[in-house]
């Protein structure tokens, strides 16, 4: 029986980091958002279990990021969000939700927000970047303007690899 002086004990919280591309896998870009990553989780209490690293393929991208979301608290997802057809991680969190992914007018008016303060210019590889799952909740990315997003217990960011210094390239 529990009493007002005992503690239950408190469950950890865990994640997994889903590094997806086949350049990283290939060694033609060098990873350095797992280490970054797990410093971060590590200082704010949070047990990073595992990374596992996927090329761009959509049943590998699914599997991955269903085993490793049903046995983790939060799992982050890196690589795969860009703007050509390649990038197909966006399309393979909704198809592994089992949601539909559109432009979402909250990520539309955030990127317009972005070109107009940066004056670059909108195009389709852009509006490529404003495809949400639905029900998922947008990441601001001051970097480049496109937000990631968050659904369920997933994390997805946006932004670019990190340079040695930990400064955005």
């Amino acid at each position: 029986m529990a009493t007002a002086y005992s503690s239950t004990p408190k469950e950890a919280v865990t994640a997994a980091l889903l590094v997806i591309g086949g350049k990283i896998l290939s060694g033609r870009t060098k990873d350095q958002n797992i280490g970054y990553i797990a410093e971060y989780l590590t200082a704010v209490g949070i047990d990073l279990k595992e990374v596992r690293v996927v090329g761009d393929e959509e049943k590998a991208i699914i599997d991955a990021l269903n085993a490793l979301r049903h046995r983790c608290t939060y799992v982050f997802t890196s690589g795969g969000i860009g703007p050509t057809h390649g990038d197909i991680t966006a399309d393979c969190v909704a198809k592994a939700f089992g949601v539909p992914i559109d432009r979402d007018p909250r990520a539309l008016a955030i990127l317009h927000e972005w070109v107009k303060t940066t004056g670059a210019e909108m195009n389709e590889a852009r509006l490529r970047l404003t495809r949400i799952p639905k029900g998922a909740d947008l990441i601001l990315n001051k970097v480049s303007g496109a937000p990631g997003f968050w659904i369920g217990n997933v994390i997805v960011m946006a932004g670019v690899p990190l340079d040695h210094a930990g400064d955005a390239r």
